[in-house]
C-alpha cells in the first residue's frame, strides 16, 4: 500500500473512531421528544403545522420560563414533556399562574390503573386515541376533562387567576396520531383560549435562542469543550495519538519473527509408549527392558564391554573398583528379579536407585 493511500486509512479510521465515540458518549437525545421541531413518530411537528393551517398563531418559546414571567399580555404556555414529570408545580410555573396566565401539562406520573392500555376517549371533538394505562384518580368530577371509570387522563386545575391543564399521557396530539384528527383538535381546544396567546415551550427540549446560548457559555468554541465531559476528551484524544503514532511508524520494539517449535521425534515416540506402557500396567516390561540399559550403562562406566554379566559378577566387580558396599546394587537386581509386578511407587523407587548409582 502507498503511503499516501495509508495515510488516507487512517484519517477515516480515527474519524470513524471519533465519530463513533460522540454517539456513545454524546448526550441522550430523548429530551427533542415532544418537540414541535420533531418529526419522528414522537414529536409534535404535525400539531404545529395543524395549527398553522387553522390560523392559529403559536410561537416557540426557547428561553427559561422565567424570562416568560415579564410577558405582559395574558398567554398559555404549553409544555410538553419528554418524561413523565411530577404533578406538583415548580416556583416558576407558580408565578405563571398568579399573573392570569393559563398552563398545560402533557406527561406527568401518575398510578397505574386497570383499565385498558389501548383507549378511545369521548370528548367533546370526537374520539381521542389514548394510550396509557395512568389515570389520576384524586380528580373530582368538574375537574375531569377526558377520562372513564378507572379516573382521568386530562383534568384542570383552576387557581384563582389561572389554570393548569394536566395530562398523564405526553403523546395526546403526537405524530402517532395523525390519522385520527381528534387527538390534533382536543389538544387545539385546550391550548387555544380566547384573548391569550399561545406558548409552546422548546427551551425544555434544549433549544435555546441565540442569546441564551451566549449567557449559558455555548456560543463558542470554548464554551463547548467547558461543557463536554471530560471522558470523552480523554478518549478522543487518545485515539488520535494511536492513530499518530501508527501513522509515523513508529513501533514499541522491534518486530520479532515467529518460530516454528521443533518436534522431538524420539522423546515424542518415548512418552507416547510410556503413556501405553503404564496404562496396561506392563511394569515388569519397562523393568526388563530400563534394567538392560541401566546395567550396560554401569558396564561401559566400569571398562566391561557390552555383553551383560551375571548380576553377581557384576556386584563383584563393582565392589572391588569403587570400593562401596554391594548392598545397594544388589538391591536393585534382588527388586528386578522379583516375580510380581511393581507397582508405580515401586518403579519410581528403583529407578531412583539407579539414578543415585550412576551418581
Amino acid at each position: 500500500m502507498k503511503r499516501s493511500n495509508r495515510f488516507a486509512w487512517l484519517g477515516a479510521i480515527a474519524i470513524g473512531v471519533i465519530v463513533l465515540l460522540t454517539f456513545i458518549a454524546a448526550p441522550n437525545t430523548e429530551i427533542y421528544s415532544g418537540s414541535t421541531y420533531n418529526r419522528a413518530a414522537d414529536g409534535y411537528g404535525a400539531w404545529y403545522a395543524f395549527m398553522q393551517e387553522q390560523g392559529i398563531t403559536i410561537e416557540r418559546w426557547q428561553k427559561p420560563l422565567t424570562e416568560l414571567n415579564s410577558e405582559k399580555r395574558p398567554a398559555t404556555l404549553l409544555r410538553v414533556y419528554s418524561y413523565l414529570r411530577q404533578p406538583q408545580l415548580e416556583r416558576e410555573e407558580e408565578q405563571w399562574l398568579e399573573k392570569g396566565n393559563n398552563l398545560v401539562i402533557l406527561g406527568v406520573r401518575t398510578r397505574v390503573s386497570e383499565g385498558n392500555f389501548h383507549t378511545m376517549q369521548t370528548s367533546p371533538v370526537g374520539g381521542v386515541k389514548i394510550r396509557t394505562r395512568r389515570r389520576y384518580q384524586k380528580a373530582k368530577q368538574p375537574q375531569v376533562l377526558l377520562g372513564d371509570r378507572f379516573g382521568a387522563v386530562v383534568w384542570e386545575d383552576a387557581g384563582e387567576k389561572g389554570k393548569v391543564i394536566f395530562a398523564t399521557t405526553p403523546y395526546l396530539a403526537a405524530n402517532a396520531y395523525q390519522d385520527n384528527l381528534s387527538n390534533f383538535q382536543y389538544l387545539a381546544s385546550l391550548v387555544n383560549q380566547k384573548d391569550k396567546i399561545l406558548f409552546v415551550d422548546e427551551y425544555i427540549h434544549g433549544y435555546k435562542d441565540a442569546d441564551v446560548k451566549e449567557s449559558e457559555g455555548q456560543g463558542d468554541l470554548i464554551g463547548y469543550f467547558a461543557q463536554t465531559p471530560v471522558l470523552v476528551v480523554f478518549l478522543q484524544a487518545g485515539v488520535l495519538l494511536s492513530v499518530l503514532i501508527w501513522a509515523q511508524n513508529r513501533r514499541f520494539g522491534k518486530p520479532l519473527a515467529l518460530t516454528t517449535p521443533v518436534i522431538d521425534n524420539s522423546q515424542a515416540y518415548i512418552q507416547a509408549l510410556a503413556g501405553v506402557l503404564r496404562k496396561a500396567e506392563s511394569s515388569d516390561f519397562v523393568v526388563d527392558i530400563v534394567g538392560k540399559a541401566e546395567q550396560l550403562q554401569l558396564q561401559k562406566a566400569l571398562g566391561l564391554g557390552t555383553v551383560l554379566l551375571e548380576p553377581q559378577a557384576l556386584i563383584n566387580i563393582w565392589t572391588e573398583k569403587t570400593g562401596k558396599s554391594a548392598t545397594e546394587l544388589d538391591a536393585i537386581f534382588k527388586l528386578q528379579q522379583r516375580k510380581r509386578r511393581l507397582s508405580e511407587g515401586e518403579l519410581l523407587s528403583w529407578l531412583a536407585k539407579w539414578r543415585s548409582l550412576h551418581q
